[in-house]
């Protein structure tokens, strides 16, 4: 109340008091412009005045220009009248901290092309949403809100949304992992699940080893948290063990963690085979380096039979952190992940992320679980393995075709990773989008300078048609640049 404040004397005009008080709220900014004030009926019943003040020191500041009236609506401020505007400037380029700065040196979507929709472009790897069952998600929506009502929207719990929990736990189970000491955080996607892991357990200057290249927003957060990056190579044989084996021994009892993303590896897309993962999960333990595994797309491996996730390995252990998400195939607007770990890690977590955001949304929660407990969820799953695995099939030849390459990777999912022959794919893409097509330059998923000649075809929201224009046109600028 802007009058709790006003000390009136009686010994001097009550108008001209009452006019002053305003007038210094105004020039003070503390009376929004075009805020309501009180009727003059209403003010002298506050102030315990005649009404005759009120309406005097009213008249005054409307020949000021400081308020106006509207008829049948009341009186009005009229603020930019009187504010008078002095210069304030913080210097916040010099105030940003190392954190924002790498973050937003690293921030490809301010940094690179962006997408419009007159390019064909294969940046994304996004799921294509046309294929996502809406009706069912409806349903879904009015379900859990029928079930739950007023509770999904309010205040829930850090760890998460109980009954989705069961289901991811028993759905961890269906991959092979015993859960039997285990426990599950719901998180906001794989990025804030990493992070949590990361402000958790790991200390600026740690170290983390993992493949080379990886998964960009991994290396943004390991960057910006001053985390040294020890990478090993992936080449067209997959993960170099020699050089990891030749690393581990160079920084023995440094390192806190490994990262690796075994299934449809992103930018790679390459799948590691058992015999791999039984041979990195075991250095892993003799050398005691835990291990967060990103479970990304798991789900797509429709080439092959299911492939247990390096988790289950360590089923009865506690050296595995594994972080699950559906965002790269169903509804990652959403931004549901989790992360599957020994149950005192959970705990901890738990309490970092109530510390940061308190909890995941539980109305999000509540209509994904809806929706994949009824059955959805294995139907759109057997659609989109077929739908994706065609289209990937379909990129992979154009490349084959029209693409010179030194070699090519992936086994699936929804991207290509291609190695050129001493072609800066920077050169490439500035070429490129002067012809309507872009793509994402390799080099933004290496974690040293190299990658300058590689790149990620995302393919998974284009047609065929396009997919192949635009893979024609790559592929037609690389031999224009061969010949020069």
């Amino acid at each position: 109340m802007i009058f709790s404040n006003i000390e009136l004397d009686k010994s001097k005009p009550i108008y001209i008091q009452i006019k002053q008080y305003i007038s210094d709220m105004i020039s003070r900014g503390l009376v929004p412009n075009n805020s309501k004030l009180p009727s003059t009926r209403e003010l002298s019943r506050i102030l315990n005045i005649s009404r005759n003040s009120v309406v005097l020191a009213y008249e005054e500041l409307k020949s000021d220009g400081l308020i106006y009236s509207v008829n049948g609506k009341g009186t009005f401020v009229n603020s930019k009248k009187s504010i008078s505007s002095t210069p304030w400037h913080i210097d916040w380029d010099g105030t940003e901290n190392n954190y924002s700065k790498i973050a937003n040196k690293l921030d490809i979507v301010k940094n690179e092309i962006p997408w419009s929709s007159d390019v064909i472009s294969f940046k994304s790897i996004s799921p294509d949403g046309e294929l996502f069952d809406i009706d069912e998600l409806k349903k879904s929506f009015l379900n859990r809100i029928s079930i739950e009502g007023h509770k999904l929207l309010n205040y829930g719990y850090a760890k998460g949304y109980k009954p989705l929990i069961d289901y991811l736990l028993n759905y961890m189970n269906k991959k092979g992992v015993d859960t039997c000491n285990k426990d599950i955080l719901i998180t906001n996607g794989f990025t804030e699940g990493f992070d949590l892991i990361l402000s958790s357990f790991i200390n600026p200057g740690d170290y983390i080893i993992c493949e080379n290249p990886t998964h960009n927003t991994a290396i943004k957060i390991m960057r910006a948290k001053g985390i040294n990056i020890i990478g090993v190579d992936i080449n067209e044989n997959g993960l170099d063990f020699n050089m990891l084996k030749k690393k581990l021994d160079l920084y023995k009892n440094k390192i806190k963690f490994s990262y690796i993303t075994p299934s449809y590896h992103n930018p790679t897309g390459i799948v590691m085979d058992p015999d791999d993962r039984y041979k990195f999960y075991n250095l892993m333990k003799e050398n005691n380096i835990a291990v967060i595994e990103d479970g990304f797309n798991e789900e797509l491996l429709y080439s092959s039979s299911h492939i247990f996730p390096i988790c289950s390995l360590d089923n009865l252990n506690n050296g595995v952190l594994y972080i699950g998400s559906f965002s790269k195939i169903l509804f990652p607007g959403i931004r549901i992940g989790w992360i599957l770990a020994d149950k005192n890690v959970i705990n901890k977590l738990e309490s970092v992320k109530r510390c940061k955001n308190i909890h995941s949304s539980f109305l999000d929660q509540g209509i994904l679980y809806d929706y994949l407990s009824n059955g959805g969820f294995d139907k759109y799953v057997k659609k989109i393995r077929k739908f994706y695995g065609d289209k990937f099939n379909f990129a992979h030849e154009c490349v084959k075709k029209y693409i010179p390459n030194k070699y090519i990777l992936g086994d699936g999912g929804l991207h290509i990773f291609i190695k050129l022959k001493n072609i800066d794919s920077r050169e490439l893409l500035r070429k490129c989008y002067k012809k309507g097509v872009i793509f994402m330059p390799g080099d933004i998923f290496f974690v040293d300078e190299s990658g300058y000649d590689t790149l990620r075809l995302g393919f998974s929201r284009l047609s065929t048609e396009s997919i192949e224009n635009g893979i024609n046109i790559i592929g037609s600028v690389i031999k224009q640049m061969e010949d020069i």
